[in-house]
């Protein structure tokens, strides 16, 4: 177990952690989650660039600007009595979404595969498209978020193992566990929001 420690690098750790309070914070719509999400992103650019995940890269540099879009977004929806609330997007999107998230996986993923020497190309623009849709529906605060997030999440456990970021893998698992939490929460928040509407 020493050596398991030792072993950990003290970056990832930081990431891993401040990755973690970011979902806690999130599942409860706390406006912070947007700062710690900041943090652990940034340090995830240098982490996976070096691990030769370059989608995943490019994935952590966006999440970087999306931490401060979801801030504004959520900031400016406060001045509403119960903040911004959570809201619900027709199938039309979500359809019309995973075709075009297919198809841009698709071409990065070979051209990732034809000119660069990424590890999994093809899965590494996968999680990395969905991500970008999903991570947007989360500064929106639609409630599909969470179905999105548990399929790239599983996906990311097998991706991250594969190329011995063990921690960051286990934090995907994790995230898998804690979604279902999320998914509640916010399903509370939304049918409560939609009461709140009626009366």
């Amino acid at each position: 177990m020493a050596d398991l420690i030792a072993a950990l690098s003290p970056l990832e750790v930081a990431a891993v952690v401040l990755a973690i309070l970011y979902l806690v914070l999130a599942i409860r719509q706390n406006i912070w989650c947007w700062l710690c999400a900041a943090i652990s992103t940034a340090i995830y650019v240098w982490i996976l660039f070096t691990a030769k995940l370059y989608m995943e890269t490019l994935l952590n540099v966006f999440y970087f600007g999306m931490a401060i879009y979801g801030w504004y977004v959520w900031q400016t929806g406060s001045h509403l009595k119960a903040g911004l609330p959570v809201c619900r997007w027709p199938l039309s999107v979500h359809l019309t979404a995973l075709i075009v998230i297919c198809v841009f996986s698709g071409i990065t993923g070979y051209f990732l595969a034809a000119n660069t020497d990424a590890a999994f190309p093809y899965l590494d623009s996968l999680t990395t498209v969905a991500a970008v849709w999903a991570t947007f529906l989360v500064a929106r605060k639609v409630l599909e978020n969470w179905w999105y997030w548990l399929i790239i999440d599983v996906l990311s456990i097998y991706l991250f193992s594969q190329r011995d970021l063990q921690l960051t893998a286990a934090l995907f698992a994790l995230y898998v566990v804690m979604i279902p939490f999320g998914l509640w929460q916010w399903t509370l928040s939304y049918r409560g929001h939609a009461v709140r509407r009626q009366v």
